[in-house]
């Protein structure tokens, strides 16, 4: 596991179903023997590093763009109070 890049391992992590290896009926728990019992097949560490640097920059796009959306909601909040409010007017 030494060789394996850990943004790669992160991702990796995030597809798989957790919920399949509970092991309770109340608070859904995992104990270290299930852990470890997991495997899961990893390409060689270049192909790792690329993967894990293609999806970091899909995640800072997507994030750019979450941020783009943001704003451009508050603007438009403003716009429409301020049309609203009958500070600006159309004409």
């Amino acid at each position: 596991m030494s060789n394996n890049n850990a943004k790669f391992l992160y991702y990796r992590f995030c597809l798989i179903d957790w919920m399949q290896f509970n092991e309770a009926s109340g608070v859904p728990s995992l104990n270290a023997r299930t852990i470890e019992s997991i495997t899961i097949k990893t390409p060689l560490p270049e192909e790792q590093e690329a993967i894990a640097a293609v999806l970091s920059d899909m995640d800072a796009e997507i994030a750019a763009l979450e941020q783009r959306r943001t704003k451009t909601r508050d603007i438009k909040q403003g716009m429409m109070q301020e049309l609203l409010t009958g500070r600006t007017r159309l004409v």
